[in-house]
């Protein structure tokens, strides 16, 4: 009977310290240094407009030939507007970026943009703190932005001539991040 009670106490005490011990690793892990699961791994296909020319639809073809920056952003991500100035120094040296633009205001419970709006603050944005992009994809849907596995903006992917992941990070892309994590790969691409 003693035997009984110690295993009643035991295993629900067990159960627990392994769970919490779940949580918390999740709790205090950085999704930051995660291995993403897209590197080294060809580009989701993909048919999206350009969000400044709705007509005209780019795929995932139109990403090959030379190596280039993935940056996933959007003119409401506080991030991403710290990191524009940057990006388009990046491109003043030649890097080629492209954006994949997505919108935080499209469901109508929360007062949905138009289009019109869209383009307007992408505009406005880009004029006010410099424009790094050669063009920006519309993930409308934020389908594609799944596919890659993105978790928020800003993120960047970069990207070999071949259309394979080579990195991809979270969060802004400043003069640090460049130097230590994407230059020396980009440097192999070329």
């Amino acid at each position: 009977m003693l035997n009984n009670k110690r295993l009643l106490f035991i295993l629900p005490l067990t159960a627990f310290l392994l769970l919490s011990s779940f949580l918390l690793s999740g709790l205090f892990s950085e999704p930051r240094y995660e291995v993403s699961t897209t590197v080294d791994k060809p580009l989701p296909p993909f048919a999206l407009p350009d969000v400044m020319e709705p007509n005209k639809i780019i795929t995932q073809n139109d990403l090959l030939g030379e190596p280039l920056l993935l940056n996933v952003w959007g003119t409401w991500c506080v991030t991403c507007a710290i990191e524009l100035p940057y990006l388009t120094s990046l491109r003043v040296d030649g890097i080629k970026i492209v954006g994949l633009y997505i919108e935080q205001d499209l469901d109508p419970d929360f007062g949905a943009k138009g289009l019109t709006e869209i383009q307007q603050d992408i505009f406005t944005t880009l004029s006010r703190l410099g424009n790094p992009y050669s063009f920006n994809i519309f993930d409308q849907q934020r389908d594609y932005s799944l596919d890659l596995g993105v978790t928020g903006a800003p993120e960047t992917f970069l990207v070999d001539a071949q259309g394979i992941v080579r990195v991809h990070h979270v969060g802004d892309l400043n003069e640090m991040v460049w130097k230590n994590k994407f230059e020396p790969i980009y440097a192999t691409l070329n």
